[in-house]
């Protein structure tokens, strides 16, 4: 279960009781205008990312390799798009945990990251194995 998802609410109720207890209507008004301000500001970051994703193709990283060394644990998936500026390859069926989504680069590498509750528990780089090299010419 996300605590969070129990405790922000929890804690919101508790400041603005604070506040009416010790200031009053200006303390409900001082404390839930920070609320709402921090409530725009998570929604204006959140769309600004989903903006800059929506101009690259689903799946699509510049680079995996530099993806795969930015990525560590417990970072959430907005934090992955933001890194990546592109949605995810769904892999898993939809809504169900966890998650796997898949950023591929031009070169056919890919990094697969897999998301338990929103947040990142692991990822794998894979590389196109790389054509054998053919073996010289003999000299003539």
């Amino acid at each position: 279960m996300n605590w969070q998802r129990i405790f922000v609410p929890i804690a919101g109720v508790a400041l603005v009781a604070m506040a009416w207890r010790t200031w009053g209507w200006p303390g409900v008004a001082l404390v839930a205008g920070g609320i709402v301000m921090w409530a725009l500001l998570n929604f204006t970051r959140m769309t600004g990312v989903l903006r800059r994703a929506a101009d690259l193709p689903v799946g699509y990283v510049g680079s995996a390799v530099m993806l795969h060394s930015r990525l560590r644990p417990r970072l959430t998936l907005l934090h992955v798009i933001g890194l990546t500026r592109a949605l995810g390859e769904q892999l898993s069926p939809k809504d169900e945990q966890p998650e796997v989504f898949r950023w591929t680069d031009g070169s056919g590498s890919h990094v697969t990251c897999e998301f338990a509750q929103g947040k990142l528990v692991r990822w794998t780089l894979e590389r196109p194995p790389a054509d054998e090299p053919s073996p010289p010419e003999p000299a003539q």
